[in-house]
């Protein structure tokens, strides 16, 4: 066997199989043990094939405000696209996410509400609950971190960490505003990075430089809640999780992900390991969360990034309450058998799901079900900036699907994903993504060949004759494309599927435009059917492949041929041939109005009015 590596670069090499492992890298030594282990298996070329069981969980978004583009594609979205997919290639797939609802952010929100947070919370919740539908975003159960559920969870996983010699008790010093007579989580005090000199560093890391920080390092900190600088250290008593003696048995389960996980995971998590990890601080002077369940802490609630991970463990136990007679959450998380786990974040919430999390669960003993493939995402900016609600800068997605359509905004945000570095939203692109690939290609190719066939032929599906090496051509073309967008889909590389997708649909105006069977049909009718025929049966199989990136344009592309979505087929061995004809000819359809409309310059400078584009 040709060993596995990485070049300098940081790109992942091919694995050749050519015979039994060699003894030189730890990568051969591994590879049949992690095979075993993570209960997946690989081409090797580096892309995971999936098992039947699929469990996916979206980063938990925090209950306070609205979530914006910059959420959306940062983890939300990419892991309902992948879930729809996984779903359609024949996978049982879990896929579950829900509000963090404990924490500062939720008394601070409250409080300038004034509303009492349990109130702050439900109004919430149910808010971000619809916009996501509204996104179409396709949760097995969409929950919430402060379940019952949750806390029975968190109660039992700390008890285990404790009985087996993870935690531990420390006095701190703590920032303490006077002016708002409160402790100040981390994330709640701002000030300058003593390593990076950027002025706006979180009191728990600095994203500009990622170093993790304690707030007692800022450099002229302030209250983010009330913007005063009278801050004082103050002594108190918390409970940490004693990462460095789980380092050992961390470090051993992080090189198991280095052939698998993506560059900006890995190197994120490896980057913690190297600084040397530290105890992290469970617990907070807070009263809204779980109260810690430990004598002589009982005053204290547990830390939101303690309980929220956990949360999925959580939540999945409450959608599975609900359901007693038809889910068993243990399937999914406690000795689990034939489960990838994939979880989709944004890069600042990497660091606490592979290193905080998994030693989490890895302290407890217990057999839990830690994730196989960690994607994260960098940063989407708005017109090279940050969103801001109270600076009117940016489209948040409750105002997005009242402009436009869902799918337009999945189709943009897909196709611009910040997988390797961060992506920059503006108008200009937006705009014209829309009018050129959803309208100048998908929408106008349906439009095009319903309308033609309806008004040279009929509005059914010709009969048409045999197939000439053109159209052979076009099948293979198609096939070899759609195999591409399935690899590429496989591997979670979402910019490449979306435009692998769209060079499919390209292929059906190639094709079209080469046959050119408005000017065939004066000569030989049935030569014309054929061409039609076999692009009604494109318009379906664009539909099928489309559903998981535009689920309302593929049902409505459906809908012309009376068909729904539950008539689609499997995705598992695809084959373009065989899908090619089946809409039997006499199928009726109608062309009816067009899938998308083009967006105006007017509209454009409106939008950017309205949103602070300009």
């Amino acid at each position: 066997m040709r060993h596995h590596g990485r070049s300098q670069g940081g790109t992942q090499k091919s694995l050749v199989i050519s015979g039994k492992p060699c003894d030189k890298c730890f990568f051969c030594l591994r590879f049949w043990e992690n095979i075993s282990k993570l209960r997946v298996w690989i081409n090797f070329k580096g892309v995971y094939k999936q098992m039947s069981k699929v469990l996916i969980t979206s980063a938990l978004p925090y209950i306070n405000g609205v979530p914006h583009l910059g959420h959306m594609v940062g983890c939300l979205l990419p892991s309902d696209v992948y879930a729809r997919y996984m779903r359609m290639m024949g996978n049982e797939v879990l896929y579950i996410c829900g509000n963090d609802e404990h924490g500062t952010a939720s008394e601070v929100g409250a409080l300038k509400e004034n509303m009492p947070v349990q109130e702050y919370c439900d109004k919430y919740h149910a808010r971000h609950a619809k916009t996501y539908a509204d996104f179409n975003l396709s949760f097995d159960y969409f929950g919430r971190s402060s379940s019952e559920q949750n806390k029975e969870m968190t109660y039992h996983i700390f008890e285990q960490l404790d009985k087996n010699g993870f935690i531990a008790e420390k006095t701190m010093k703590q920032v303490f505003s006077v002016d708002d007579n409160m402790f100040l989580a981390d994330r709640y005090i701002t000030g300058t990075c003593p390593h990076c000199g950027y002025e706006k560093a979180r009191g728990d890391q600095c994203e500009n430089c990622t170093k993790v920080l304690e707030p007692t390092d800022l450099i002229n900190p302030r209250s983010t809640v009330s913007g005063s600088t009278n801050l004082e250290v103050r002594e108190t008593k918390h409970l940490f999780l004693n990462l460095p003696k789980i380092e050992e048995k961390l470090v051993e389960w992080l090189k198991t992900k280095e052939a698998f996980w993506p560059d900006v995971a890995y190197s994120i998590a490896k980057k913690w390991v190297k600084e040397g990890l530290q105890p992290r601080c469970i617990t907070r002077d807070l009263k809204w969360g779980f109260p810690v369940n430990k004598a002589g802490f009982e005053n204290k609630v547990f830390y939101v990034w303690f309980d929220a991970p956990i949360g999925y463990i959580g939540i999945t136990k409450q959608w599975a309450d609900e359901k007693p007679t038809e889910r068993d959450w243990k399937e999914w998380w406690l000795d689990a058998k034939d489960v990838r786990y994939v979880e989709f974040m944004g890069k600042d919430n990497v660091p606490y799901h592979s290193i905080t999390f998994p030693a989490t669960l890895l302290g407890t003993g217990e057999n839990w079900t830690k994730v196989d493939y960690l994607k994260g995402f960098s940063y989407l900016t708005f017109e090279g900036g940050k969103f801001s609600k109270s600076e009117h800068r940016g489209v948040f997605a409750e105002d997005a699907v009242a402009e436009f359509p869902a799918d337009y905004w999945r189709y943009w945000l897909m196709a611009n994903a910040p997988e390797a570095s961060d992506a920059s939203f503006t108008f200009e692109s937006f705009v014209g993504t829309i009018n050129k690939d959803l309208n100048g290609v998908l929408g106008n190719f349906a439009q095009r060949v319903m309308k033609m066939t309806a008004s040279k032929l009929g509005s059914f599906v010709p009969e048409g004759g045999e197939l000439l090496a053109e159209d052979e051509e076009m099948i293979a073309t198609v096939q070899a494309r759609v195999n591409d967008y399935f690899k590429y889909m496989d591997a979670l590389e979402f910019r490449k599927a979306v435009a692998e997708l769209r060079a499919i649909w390209v292929e059906g105006n190639n094709y079209i435009t080469k046959t050119e069977p408005w000017q065939v049909i004066k000569e030989d009718e049935k030569r014309a059917a054929t061409i039609l025929r076999l692009c009604l049966n494109l318009v379906r199989i664009y539909a099928i492949l489309s559903a998981p990136l535009l689920p309302q344009t593929a049902e409505k592309m459906l809908a012309k041929f009376g068909l729904k979505p539950e008539n689609m087929p499997t995705l598992k061995n695809f084959n373009v041939a065989e899908q090619i004809t089946a809409l039997k000819s006499g199928t009726p359809f109608e062309a009816g109005e067009a899938l998308f409309e083009r967006i105006t310059p007017e509209k454009t400078a409106e939008l950017q009015e309205k949103y602070g584009g300009k």
